[in-house]
């Protein structure tokens, strides 16, 4: 892994926007660059100390799931990568800064919309389950547990925020009014079917993908395309099946270690109260973060 990247600084493209993990320049047109930083996020804040070698995991793993699932693979919807070389598109002084945490992909109108699938009860959704046995307004049988198996992955999407606000969970029906019945219909059925197949994928690799979110976007001829990034442990909760019971919190290959110590973390004396600034991070938990997310990817791609 190269030094760890916290924002890149790009001068041959014109930024476009720097989100949590990524930055988009602008390449013409009709594509982006997308390049995944080492920065992390939690509770929707992003903390000041970058996690080194993320970005390049985090894309590695999205290359892999593109492959699986479009054209090359499973052909389950189109994707956004361009299949050239993200290299090709900046000054040569400026490639290192994106070498592996890169991917350039077509410009697409983005859905408002992200779309959730849950094949199992964790987080939000069991807290939610506890009160109303239901999951965002779907509903679920009595008797499950912490981390149970659901009967049948579940479609539970939410309205995309601005960076620093939290996404909104809303109903099937609300995103029908946000975009049309047709489309919702289409976002909901390949979302089902891309986590399943996914997860199907994943067992072989003795990974459990809990649940995870995808977005899409429409091209100049409005063919809905998977974008942005897909099956990473910041957009997925990821858990080793061999030490995975009902009823537990299995540990995951994602974010939670970072999100339990910022529970008891301290900023001024008091409990932090998840606004920025964010604590600062100590070593330990970089590094012990940065193997969570380094075990993934060994798991999945070897």
């Amino acid at each position: 892994m190269t030094s760890a990247l916290h924002t890149s600084a790009l001068t041959s493209l014109p930024l476009l926007a720097r989100g949590k993990v990524r930055d988009n320049y602008a390449v013409g047109d009709d594509r982006i660059l997308m390049v995944a930083s080492d920065r992390i996020s939690a509770f929707d804040v992003i903390m000041g100390e970058p996690i080194p070698g993320k970005g390049q995991l985090l894309t590695q793993m999205a290359l892999y799931w593109f492959e699986q699932l479009g054209p090359k693979g499973l052909n389950l919807c189109p994707i956004h990568l361009t299949g050239d070389a993200p290299e090709s598109v900046v000054s040569a002084a400026e490639v290192p800064q994106i070498t592996g945490r890169s991917m350039l992909v077509k410009r697409l109108k983005p859905i408002p919309v992200e779309a959730v699938v849950r094949g199992y009860l964790a987080g939000s959704g069991w807290k939610e389950y506890q009160e109303s046995r239901s999951v965002c307004g779907v509903p679920l049988p009595e008797g499950l547990k912490n981390a149970s198996q659901l009967p049948e992955p579940i479609y539970t999407p939410a309205a995309k925020a601005a960076v620093g606000e939290h996404d909104e969970n809303i109903t099937f029906e609300r995103t029908v009014e946000m975009i049309g019945a047709d489309l919702a219909g289409r976002i909901r059925d390949i979302s089902i079917a891309i986590y399943k197949a996914a997860s199907a994928i994943a067992a072989t690799k003795g990974i459990i993908i809990a649940d995870t979110k995808f977005e899409f976007g429409l091209d100049a001829e409005g063919t809905l395309v998977l974008m942005d990034e897909v099956l990473t442990p910041d957009s997925s909760r990821y858990w080793p099946a061999d030490s995975y019971v009902e009823g537990v919190n299995p540990p995951s290959y994602d974010k939670q270690f970072l999100r339990d110590w910022l529970e008891t973390a301290q900023v001024g004396g008091k409990p932090w109260d998840k606004t920025p600034p964010a604590p600062r991070l100590p070593q330990d938990v970089i590094e012990h973060t940065a193997a969570k997310y380094r075990e993934a990817l060994q798991r999945l791609v070897g």
